[in-house]
Order: structure tokens, then sequence, then C-alpha cells
């Protein structure tokens, strides 16, 4: 038996055995985190870029972006590279880096997709005071109030879990280091005190659950009672890719903490992980750019501008 103090690394849960089954396992993830990197990277782009987006919505949509790829740099990369190499190997202060960082990065985009909850709201049901109440400066605190708030939240929990002594072994079964399989490792009843910050973590997260849905149901009656269907029909298009990408984000993370114990296998704990971890960052610029013209009108400028500097650049090289 070991404890925590004599632990120099972990060994996490390998996706696969074989070695065709690995190279697949990391194609998969590169082709998952190139799309990730590309969806993202245009969004900040074209919102940093393009003086038409400079609103409080994109503001919130580029912070977002920025989560997003932090999150899945996070995790994807070493998952990619111990199948690549044929290991299951994570230093000690590695784990402890990746729990801080993926709790930091999920639960800042957890608060932060309350606060364009809240922005959705205010856009919608109070909007000749839109302006106002969403100045430059009111949006910069609470993005900033956001990222603050899951970076106190994760380094309490990861100074805690790390605080527990460790003596069941070294195995992760996950393919990433995550809390809950960290303290599966911890002796005795030592991980109580961690799974009580849990459960007052859990009432903190219902609590901004309960907070958007009643923005919703309040957004919902504001918009049912637009008189023409060109306004439903624009402010539906602001809202649902908000919703849907809360709801995706919501539905994964929460299953993936709040399952049942008979629910649980390492099958499945993983596909759960990967759905909560790994396909969010990649499909949430889909999501949001999908019925969005002045996005996708900012998008196409920055490709095209990429491409043709691109040309520009060649032919200044070949003449």
């Amino acid at each position: 038996m070991s404890n925590s103090s004599s632990l120099n690394e972990f060994l996490l849960l390998a996706f696969a055995d074989t070695r065709e089954l690995q190279l697949l396992h990391f194609s998969l993830f590169l082709g998952i985190y190139l799309a990730a990197l590309l969806g993202n990277g245009l969004i900040i782009t074209a919102v940093a870029c393009d003086h038409h987006l400079h609103t409080p919505m994109y503001f919130f949509l580029l912070n977002l972006s920025l989560l997003d790829l932090g999150a899945i740099s996070t995790t994807v990369p070493k998952s990619m590279a111990n199948s690549l190499w044929d290991t299951r190997a994570i230093s000690y202060s590695g784990c402890a880096a990746q729990i801080f960082l993926v709790v930091f990065l999920i639960a800042g985009e957890y608060f932060l997709l309350t606060v364009m909850a809240y922005d959705r709201y205010v856009a919608i049901c109070k909007p000749l005071h839109y302006g106002t109440i969403m100045g430059s400066r009111a949006c910069a605190k609470m993005a900033a109030a956001a990222w603050a708030s899951g970076f106190l939240y994760s380094a309490l929990h990861t100074a805690n879990t790390f605080s527990i002594p460790l003596c069941q072994g070294n195995v992760v079964d996950q393919f990433f280091c995550e809390i809950p399989e960290i303290l599966k490792l911890s002796c005795s009843d030592s991980y109580l005190r961690e799974v009580g910050l849990i459960v007052v973590s859990v009432c903190l997260l219902f609590g901004c659950f309960i907070f958007i849905v009643l923005t919703y149901v309040q957004i919902f009656t504001a918009v049912l009672r637009i008189p023409s269907e060109q306004g439903r029909h624009k402010a539906f298009s602001m809202c649902l890719p908000h919703l849907a990408v809360v709801s995706l984000f919501v539905s994964t993370s929460f299953f993936s903490y709040l399952k049942p114990p008979s629910f649980s296998s390492p099958a499945l704990d993983l596909v759960v992980a990967v759905l909560y971890a790994v396909v969010p960052p990649a499909v949430n610029p889909l999501i949001y750019s999908m019925r969005n013209k002045e996005l996708k009108d900012a998008l196409r400028k920055v490709i095209s501008w990429t491409f043709f500097s691109s040309d520009k650049i060649a032919f200044a090289l070949h003449s």
C-alpha cells in the first residue's frame, strides 16, 4: 500500500489494448481536437476583429470559446500522447494540475453560461434598458466574476482532494484525472470531507441551473407576447443556441456526477466523460454559428481574409 507522499505518478485508463485501436483513438481525438481549435479559434478571431460583433452577447461568446479551448486542451492532448506512445502514466503534479484546470475551466464555463442567460433575459425582457444594464464595464465584471469563481472553486476542490491520504494504489479509472476517481484511492473515511464539499458544490450548481430555468421561463413568456412572427423568430434565434449549449453541458455533466452507483461502469464512465469534457468544446462553435447570420458573415470575412493574405504571401514569395 502507498500513501500520497510516496506517489509520483498515476496510471490513467487506456482506451484500448491493441496498437491498431490505440492509433484509432489517437486519430479520432486528433480530429475532434483540431475541429475544436478551428471552430473556437475562428469565433475568437471573428469577434475580436469585427467591430459589428463588439456587443455583450459576442463578448461572452468569446469568453466561452476561450474556456472551451482551455478545457479540451487540458485533457485531450495528454490522452492522445498516451495512446501514441503506448503509455498510461501521468505525473503526480501533472494530475493535480489537470484536475485544477479541468474544474476551473468547466466550472467557469458553467458560471459564464449562467451570466449569458441573464444577458438574454435583459435583451428580450428589458430591451429599453439593455444598454444601461449591460454596459461594457458591467459585462467585464460579470465575465471576470465567472472566471474568478471558477478559479476559487477549483483551487478549493484541488487543495482539498490532494490533502487526503491516498493508499488504494495509483490506478485512475478515467482517461484524465478526475476528482471522483482520485477519491476512490483515498484511505478509509478521509474522503468524507471532500464529499461534503461536493454536496455543497452541487447545491451551488443546482442553484445556477434553477436560475437559468427561471430566466428562460420569463424569456419565453415575453417572446410569446411579441405580436409579429418575425420578432418572435428573431428572439428565439437569439436564445436557442445558448439553450442548446446549456442543455448539452448540464445533461452530460449532471449525469456523470449524479448517476446512481448501480449505473456506474468503467465503459459508461468513459463514454460520459468524453460527452461532457470533449464533445461540447468541439460542437459549441457549430451550435452558435448555425443560425447566426452576423457571426456567419464575420466568419466568412475571416476565412476569406486568411486565404487572401495567404495568396498574397505566396505570390510575393514566387515573384
